[in-house]
């Protein structure tokens, strides 16, 4: 988009009227196209590191005002990391841009503006941002199934204050279950951990508060060590459904021996304070239970009906090879919306909801903005299509142990290295399962951290963790 003619003021010589240096930057800043970002998460914060804003007036709008690196989100939970080693304040990208701390409740495309509510606390009433170019990354919320009472009773692991709140019943439930008047069926109930969903993080959720409960909590509450049980629940016939068949039943089997349950091919019909309903309406008590069994549109993707495509079956926003949101025709892209992420997937292509997947396509659509910017007479059509490149697939599996899968989803499952005699092999062969595998997945996960600060904190916190185990206190 061309920036609008400016035409300064002529004095009686016929002379420009002369301007600083900072007054033009900022008239020119002020006149540019405006690119309103819903979200900050993985694709929102790419977009907002990569974005040029000199050709862009960026304002970018998330009820919270940080990135959560989400891949430890687990590990907070039990206090392996803290909560400050996996974030990154969306401010910290500079002051070049227009922060607000709101939800975006709907979309007017008509009138090309989003209406939004502030999520800071005191503040009421709605406000109108309006935009050239939208860019939505609202990200997903979990999925119940509308099973009756997930939502009322079931801690979920989307956030940091989903993980600080797990991370304070667990300790709730062992300071409950030590009281003196507690009695021992009480006891297996309070410490019955119930982990619903068997994709990653379930698993590594499952994983990390094993770890927890065999490494700390058992040096200060070795009287309830034999009224502990961990389960993961399932429906699919296998934990980590997407993962290698060979990986999926080395983490199968990895459980069992650390004596987590694992019960596959289990639906859940409805959940209560104190237990959950099987399909087959066996109850089973719990003191905890984390749902992990998948995502559903946010109230904003649900809210655009049928203004936009819309997949039937995860109702994300459907959009075409470059990241354009669709209209109900399935076909005619609308104009200057672009949906990214777990909010979104391709027609022609459908994409995991993960955050590489998020990351590649802000990564693209930064590219795609700023040769928009600086060009003329170059469309979003003369770029090349969106394409996702799968870098592997990771899962700890407690025990410094974990997989790793480095091919693509919906690969047919490969031969182990022990039974194809050596021939053949494939870096997967190698980091596949084990020890070797969990110092790639921390290795990968170092590696990935958005900031140097926290390249510092993670590593330190790990080794505190190593050195002086996790701490028990409850705040």
């Amino acid at each position: 988009m061309l920036l609008r003619t400016i035409t300064s003021p002529l004095t009686a010589g016929s002379r420009a009227h002369p301007r600083s240096p900072v007054a033009t930057r900022r008239l020119l800043h002020a006149l540019a196209p405006r690119v309103v970002v819903l979200g900050s998460g993985w694709a929102g914060f790419e977009i907002l590191r990569d974005l040029d804003k000199r050709r862009y007036d960026v304002t970018v709008v998330s009820p919270r005002n940080y990135f959560v690196f989400t891949p430890l989100l687990a590990s907070t939970s039990v206090g392996t990391l803290e909560f400050r080693c996996i974030t990154e304040p969306v401010r910290s990208r500079g002051d070049n841009f227009k922060f607000y701390e709101a939800t975006a409740d709907r979309i007017d495309l008509d009138n090309r503006a989003v209406l939004c509510s502030s999520t800071v606390e005191g503040v009421p009433g709605q406000f109108a941002i309006p935009y050239d170019k939208l860019v939505v990354t609202v990200g997903a919320r979990s999925n119940t199934f509308d099973i009756p009472g997930v939502r009322e009773h079931a801690f979920f692991l989307k956030d940091v204050p989903d993980a600080r709140r797990i991370r304070q019943r667990v300790l709730d439930c062992f300071e409950w279950a030590s009281q003196p008047n507690v009695s021992p069926a009480e006891q297996s109930r309070i410490l019955h951990f119930a982990v619903v969903g068997g994709g990653p993080t379930g698993v590594e959720f499952a994983a990390e508060l094993s770890d927890f409960v065999r490494d700390d909590l058992r040096r200060v509450y070795p009287h309830l060590m034999d009224r502990v049980t961990l389960t993961v629940y399932d429906v699919a016939p296998t934990l980590l459904g997407t993962f290698d068949r060979n990986l999926a039943a080395y983490a199968d089997a990895r459980f069992r021996r650390q004596g987590i349950r694992v019960r596959t091919r289990t639906a859940i019909a409805g959940v209560t304070a104190r237990e959950l309903i099987l399909a087959d309406q066996r109850r089973e008590p719990y003191g905890l239970l984390v749902w992990a069994t998948g995502l559903t549109a946010t109230p904003l993707v649900t809210s655009l009906g049928d203004r936009a495509a819309h997949d039937p079956r995860s109702g994300r926003i459907l959009c075409d090879d470059r990241l354009r949101v669709l209209g109900p025709d399935r076909r005619t892209p609308l104009p200057d919306v672009f949906a990214l992420g777990d909010c979104a997937t391709l027609t022609n292509h459908g994409l995991p909801a993960t955050a590489q997947v998020a990351k590649q396509q802000g990564i693209y659509l930064s590219r795609v903005l700023n040769r928009l910017g600086r060009a003329t007479d170059w469309t979003v059509d003369d770029e090349r299509p969106f394409t996702y490149r799968h870098l592997g697939s990771m899962a700890y599996l407690g025990g410094w142990k974990a997989i790793v899968d480095l091919q693509k989803p919906g690969a047919p499952a490969s031969a182990s290295k022990r039974t194809t005699g050596g021939n053949g092999l494939r870096l997967a062969d190698y980091i596949g399962e084990g020890r070797l595998a969990w110092l790639f997945w921390r290795t990968s996960y170092f590696t990935m951290s958005v900031s140097p600060k926290n390249k510092i904190l993670i590593p330190v916190y790990w080794f505190l963790t190593w050195v002086f185990g996790r701490d028990i206190s409850r705040f």
